[in-house]
């Protein structure tokens, strides 16, 4: 997908209404064992990378440097009609002292406002260093089930149209 179709996907209202929310993304990778992961994860959106951190001793840190291959569903639940993002990406992996300024803010979107500044404490308390995830979108697909649904779908619309 070229990158010009890749930033007007993720520049659509509902595309930047998940990317600036509280909703976890669904981080998807290979295991070691090759077999596949998914795991809910708080992000950031710099406007041009979704980044996440997490510690070093991490499964998905070894698994990630083997195969940086990565797909990211960002969606809400419970809302009629569903809003999903889907990005395909190269995950680059950074290991950065203490405690960074994206996992702080991935981090304040997910955790009640009454407890972050405790949970802050905490964690910067605990962290001597993490691993900076950074995936640059090389593939975007937003399915608001208004204007835009899955291909499969619209291909089954063409042929009963």
């Amino acid at each position: 997908m070229k990158r010009e179709d890749v930033a007007e996907v993720l520049a659509r209202p509902y595309a930047q209404e998940l990317l600036g929310s509280s909703i976890p993304a669904r981080l998807a990778y290979d295991g070691l064992d090759g077999a596949p992961r998914v795991v809910p994860i708080a992000f950031h959106w710099d406007g041009e990378n979704i980044v996440m951190a997490t510690v070093p001793n991490s499964a998905k840190v070894p698994a990630l440097r083997r195969n940086p291959k990565v797909a990211i569903t960002i969606d809400t639940q419970g809302q009629w009609p569903p809003k999903v993002l889907l990005v395909r990406g190269t995950a680059r992996l950074l290991r950065v002292d203490g405690v960074p300024d994206a996992y702080i803010e991935a981090s304040r979107k997910v955790t009640p406002a009454e407890h972050f500044d405790r949970w802050e404490q905490g964690v910067r308390g605990l962290y001597d260093e993490m691993v900076l995830i950074t995936v640059e979108p090389e593939w975007a697909k937003l399915l608001d089930f208004e204007t835009t649904v899955p291909s499969a779908v619209e291909s089954l619309l063409r042929q009963k149209s």
